[in-house]
């Protein structure tokens, strides 16, 4: 679905509503961040609205305050950080509508950059509140959506403010869109699916519109505990959804039927308890010892994944291969992402605690995109439209031309 982007639209000396995703985790005390890579993505649409002399009104989340203030979740610090980053000052704003905010920017002049307030504060917010939305929308001639990670929630900073404003995508809404998008379009064979994490329930509708055009599926981390029990084997006390044991069955032939390599674990590294203060021993999946857990795949599932990713020309990797923020447990994971990031490939990595992993172990550079969407990026490769890249789309309002 072809939408506009920042590019297309003449934003000299206009007021821009600017919708990131400045979501970022917080010091439980202290009030600091603890990890800014989502203000640093957005940067570059930031810097070309600052190239281009725009007025930059930046909008976001912190956190679930569920229509209230607060304290803890005020946007201050997040403002400091971009401040600090853009080596130019950010005005933190207390209010995100009304007269106090439309006074303030009215005085704006070109190249100054505000923040408002925690867009959660107000109820309207999530509600898709028409009149919250509107008023929004009052402050600027031109909305630019670059928060990918909200944009399957239609909430009123991200679909109802296209109802009032001509509506564009930012750089990297624009990058997440073509990159997920590439992986459900023309994907270049042979392409690989590494899906991993704790359940199969989070990853059915991946799972589902993924296997079609896959041509490798391989499974780790502990929802490979109910694809082995659905194989008859036993998994100690893993943690086993066996609801789903019926789905894995006829996930595993639908596999079957498109001529899909499925790869589950042969080996697995497993241990009384998952904080790395226990035994832990390696085993055939055949022989896990009953009140055991599966931790890790094994080194001959390591040799078998990293063998089948190899020649790969395409490959979508969500989920670790197991609890790798127990040093004890992290070399599958550690393994598979060295074997992804040496790849002359197209690699794509999404969902949280892979965008971790491949961060704290060094590769993330190495990677075509790392999505910072979490449950967009998974509802984007399920198949589903996302109501604020659907809203951009369907946008007609018209913005001022680049002459």
């Amino acid at each position: 679905m072809p939408i506009k982007t920042v590019k297309d639209v003449d934003v000299t000396s206009k007021r821009v509503l600017l919708r990131v995703d400045f979501n970022v985790p917080m010091e439980k005390s202290g009030g600091g961040i603890r990890d800014d890579t989502r203000i640093r993505v957005c940067l570059p649409t930031i810097r070309y609205l600052l190239e281009h002399r725009a007025k930059i009104i930046c909008c976001s989340h912190l956190g679930r305050p569920k229509g209230k203030i607060d304290e803890t979740l005020r946007m201050a610090p997040v403002a400091k950080r971009l401040s600090e980053l853009l080596g130019q000052p950010v005005k933190s704003l207390k209010e995100c509508v009304g007269q106090e905010v439309e006074k303030t920017v009215s005085a704006m002049n070109d190249g100054d950059i505000v923040l408002l307030e925690n867009l959660r504060f107000y109820p309207g917010e999530e509600k898709n509140d028409s009149e919250f939305a509107r008023g929004l929308a009052k402050l600027a001639h031109v909305f630019v959506n670059d928060a990918f990670g909200a944009s399957h929630r239609a909430h009123a900073s991200v679909v109802g403010v296209t109802n009032y404003l001509p509506s564009v995508a930012g750089f990297l809404m624009e990058k997440e869109v073509t990159s997920l998008g590439g992986l459900l379009e023309k994907p270049e064979k042979p392409f690989a699916a590494v899906i991993g994490g704790a359940k199969v329930s989070d990853k059915l509708d991946v799972l589902d519109n993924i296997v079609p055009s896959v041509d490798v599926l391989i499974i780790g981390g502990g929802m490979s505990a109910t694809f082995l029990k659905s194989q008859g084997n036993r998994v100690g006390k893993s943690v086993v959804e066996d609801d789903k044991i019926q789905y894995v069955r006829d996930l595993s032939e639908q596999a079957k039927s498109h001529d899909v390599r499925l790869l589950l674990p042969a080996d697995v590294v497993v241990s009384p308890t998952l904080d790395g203060t226990s035994e832990t021993r390696t085993v055939s999946v055949k022989d896990i010892p009953d009140g055991w857990l599966i931790a890790d795949i094994g080194p001959q599932t390591i040799a078998d994944y990293t063998g089948a990713i190899k020649g790969c020309k395409t490959v979508f990797w969500n989920g670790p291969m197991g609890v790798f923020e127990v040093s004890q447990f992290a070399m599958g994971t550690r393994e598979v992402a060295s074997a992804i990031s040496k790849l002359d490939a197209v690699k794509v990595v999404g969902g949280g605690s892979t965008v971790e992993a491949v961060t704290k172990l060094g590769v993330a550079d190495q990677m075509t995109h790392v999505s910072t969407g979490g449950g967009a990026t998974l509802e984007f490769i399920s198949g589903k439209q996302l109501p604020g890249v659907k809203a951009l789309a369907e946008n007609k309002l018209e913005a001022p031309a680049i002459s």
